[in-house]
């Protein structure tokens, strides 16, 4: 016999329970060679005093097993709660989300009987870093953080699960066209990427159309790899989309560590019913099986779990007349597909992972040198009276005499001087475009101008330098200045 592979399983709360012991019990009967170790998260850690929601006794196995399954979670309403999904990620390193979004017509209704798309989700970055700030007593700001070791991580898991599960085709949502350095970024690095997989088609969408067009017609989509927020909005619309967001599981995968759970919530309103359907938590574990080496237990899982779908045993939020031959609770649904471990589906397609051997890992590229100059810098500065000329001739005579010179003002990203219309709505936030005519500044002639402005009454909210790499502008625009 083998040796068991230890992993760390959270009962989670309001359904969690129900639907862990149910997958565990599927997973086990199908021969799942695994040793649980339990630990507790959710409403009643939060409610202990831990703003968390995990304790440490639950890091030290999770950092010993380094696979989580986890079912679903409550986290008490009010303020000082942290997300503990968004914790354990960010903690743990857990860079990729993968969410199977797949159709299963004409037991589940969907418009879109031929769907089957995989989206992978960065995990870690983008606005979802949650670093904003109250700027001026009108404006807010929250950072976009896209780096290029993240894009390349996720893009680079993308390529390669698409070879490993023999997917023919990856596609890349961005809003580059906008977005200009941080989604053209994480585009550039899917072009750099992705010329290293010949045998993949590639190709990008922007996203607003790209999200139409996966919303009409999914079938022409097979992996589609997104930024952080865009992959957590468009992975629920496409498992809702292929039938329910209660049959799909998710994997969240770190260079050391993964997580497996369902995308749904906790449901409360259905605790202790025998009523909810495990179906997601038992996909997510499929995932695991395959993540752990295990893909010959995660196929027999799997192809039982669609062989009950197809024979009409189905849970409540499923089930209809005509297409349903039996309405069962968790419990007797779990008994069903272990009744029917070995078999395959006759009219769904039959899932095979023989080629899905190891865990996925990737590897970044050496890190080349780069030649880095600073040629100006942008100063935001809160102001609440809205004339951009009176605020740029003021600018100009307090800069009198300095090595860098003011270039234009924005508000809110519009230019308003010079040379700006008076039909622009403005706020009390402006940036302000300081460049240096010669190219490479010194930064303590960012200081001295900081000091000039500070000097003559303005308020200085932050700075952010204008920085060129090996030669190229690496700075929004900001309509031609």
């Amino acid at each position: 016999m083998s040796e068991l592979t230890p992993i760390t399983v959270a009962y989670g709360d309001g359904i969690g329970p129900e639907i862990m012991e149910a997958t565990l019990r599927i997973i086990e009967a199908a021969g799942a060679r695994i040793k649980p170790e339990v630990i507790e998260i959710g409403e009643k850690v939060y409610l202990s005093g831990n703003t968390a929601g995990i304790a440490e006794s639950a890091w030290e196995s999770l950092r010993r097993t380094k696979v989580f399954l986890k079912a679903p979670i409550t986290t008490p309403q009010g303020g000082g709660f942290k997300s503990l999904n968004v914790t354990t990620r960010k903690m743990l390193g857990l860079f990729a989300n993968i969410r199977p979004c797949v159709s299963y017509a004409p037991y589940v209704d969907t418009k879109h009987p031929k769907m089957d798309v995989v989206i992978i989700r960065e995990n870690e970055e983008d606005l979802y870093a949650g670093i904003e700030h109250q700027q001026t007593p009108e404006v807010v700001q929250c950072l976009k953080l896209i780096t290029r070791p993240g894009s390349e991580k996720i893009v680079r898991y993308a390529f390669e699960y698409a070879r490993q599960y023999g997917r023919k085709k990856v596609t890349c949502f961005t809003k580059d066209n906008i977005m200009k350095q941080t989604d053209g970024l994480f585009h550039k690095v899917f072009d750099e990427i992705g010329a290293e997989y010949p045998d993949i088609e590639q190709e990008h969408w922007i996203i607003d159309i790209g999200a139409a067009k996966m919303a009409d017609t999914p079938e022409i989509f097979d992996v589609i790899v997104m930024p952080n927020l865009y992959g957590d909005v468009l992975s629920d619309v496409a498992a809702q989309i292929a039938g329910s967001v209660g049959l799909a599981g998710s994997a969240n995968i770190g260079a050391e560590v993964a997580m497996f759970e369902a995308i749904h919530g906790s449901a409360p309103r259905r605790a202790g019913q025998n009523l909810a359907n495990p179906s997601g938590l038992l996909l997510g574990a499929v995932q695991m099986l395959v993540h752990i080496g295990q893909g010959d237990v995660a196929e027999k899982v799997h192809n039982a779990w669609l062989k009950t779908l197809e024979d009409g045993v189905h849970t409540y939020d499923i089930f209809k007349e005509n297409v349903s031959t039996e309405k069962v609770g968790t419990k007797e649904f779990a008994d069903a597909v272990i009744a029917r471990m070995g078999q395959k589906p006759t009219k769904l397609n039959p899932v095979d992972y023989s080629q899905a051997k190891e865990a996925i890992k990737v590897q970044l590229k050496p890190v080349k040198p780069v030649k880095m100059e600073t040629i100006g810098v942008d100063v935001f500065l809160y102001c609440d009276d809205r004339d951009a000329n009176k605020l740029g001739k003021g600018l100009e005579a307090a800069t009198a005499g300095s090595n860098l010179e003011l270039t234009m003002i924005t508000n809110r990203g519009v230019k308003v001087y010079p040379n700006g219309l008076p039909e622009t709505f403005c706020t009390d936030h402006w940036r302000c475009r300081f460049k240096n005519k010669n190219g490479d500044t010194p930064y303590k002639d960012i200081l001295a101008l900081q000091t000039k402005i500070t000097e003559a009454g303005f308020d200085i909210i932050k700075t952010e330098n204008l920085c060129r790499f090996d030669g190229e502008d690496a700075f929004s625009a900001g309509q031609g200045a």
